[in-house]
């Protein structure tokens, strides 16, 4: 009798510890316990990692003073590194732009059409420069041309023809590709930008062709993180061979900063009477990027004054750690 109830109580005590061990195990207490007799192993403790030192912030280029002053009516110049604006004289005034409507006609090619469509040149395309004494790519009627070339022809001799092409291509109609270049402009919060046509030509006088200084250098600094465009806009001559679609063609730029200003990277020319002479622009220097826009300036060589004069503005920046 005596050895059965010894017998209860060490089963009893076992299945007691048995419970006990891992509950004591959840606990700072059990945890010690349970190491001090050697039933676990201690749990090391952590060597604590000092914290990473918050690096010193980068300085940037930062406004001090006023911007020049310049021919132009309307100015504007951001840092592409840190997308700070430097400059905005009238940046916000509605204003025509002329070619430099080209810039969403190519943005919506290149991102929406095939680089290697072969592109009819219609009769439309010829007669937009020839009856309206537009800038052109010298394409006859029936020629044949991929869409890339035809891009090269729209942004480097800043072709009307190869506008009206691209467009009667891509949007089967002008006035379909008109409307995808509002509602693009729209996605990209352009809010003070209007198209009426692909070339900016505005032949018809349409007051609903505009823009701003600051919304074309907006879509310019898009335009310019895709490959293709950055390439073309920074071509100084562009030439192509004969095939049995296509005479031979060759073509320098209209930007002549291109071959004058140290370090352009781009991007378009524009003129009309309404418009005066503007650029888009875009140069590189000491590490440093910069892009602009000056609208309405009184002559081409005051165009590129303008421009130059702004860009070495903002690139003698102090650079200061930012605020």
């Amino acid at each position: 009798m005596g050895r059965r109830i010894l017998a209860i109580i060490l089963l009893s005590l076992a299945l007691a510890i048995a419970i006990a061990t891992p509950l004591l195990a959840f606990t700072p207490f059990g945890v010690h316990v349970l190491a001090t007799t050697g039933i676990v192993a201690p749990t090391p403790t952590p060597t604590p990692i000092p914290p990473t030192p918050t690096p010193p912030p980068k300085p940037v280029l930062t406004v001090q003073g006023s911007p020049p002053t310049l021919n132009a009516s309307a100015s504007y110049l951001v840092d592409m590194d840190t997308g700070n604006t430097l400059a905005d004289i009238s940046g916000e005034k509605p204003m025509p732009m002329a070619s430099t409507t080209k810039i969403m006609t190519a943005l919506i090619a290149i991102r929406a059409g095939d680089l290697n469509q072969l592109i009819t040149i219609k009769q439309d395309a010829y007669d937009e420069y020839f009856l309206h004494d537009g800038s052109n790519a010298g394409f006859a009627v029936g020629e044949q041309l991929t869409l890339k070339d035809l891009l090269y022809g729209l942004m480097v001799p800043s072709g009307d023809d190869a506008a009206i092409a691209i467009a009667d291509a891509l949007g089967h109609t002008t006035d379909n590709f008109v409307q995808r270049m509002n509602l693009f402009a729209y996605r990209l919060h352009l809010f003070q930008t209007h198209y009426a046509d692909p070339d900016g030509l505005n032949w018809r006088n349409n007051p609903d062709h505009y823009t701003t200084a600051s919304d074309l250098t907006r879509l310019a600094q898009y335009a310019m993180t895709i490959p293709l465009f950055a390439q073309i806009v920074q071509t100084q001559s562009y030439s192509v061979a004969a095939t049995a679609q296509h005479r031979a063609h060759t073509w320098k730029t209209t930007n002549t900063l291109l071959a004058t200003y140290t370090g352009m990277l781009g991007i378009k020319t524009g003129h009309t009477d309404a418009a005066g002479y503007c650029l888009v622009f875009a140069a590189e220097h000491n590490g440093h990027h910069l892009i602009g826009t000056v609208l309405h300036s009184t002559s081409e060589f005051q165009r590129n004054k303008d421009a130059s004069i702004l860009l070495n503005w903002g690139f003698a920046l102090p650079l200061l750690p930012p605020t």
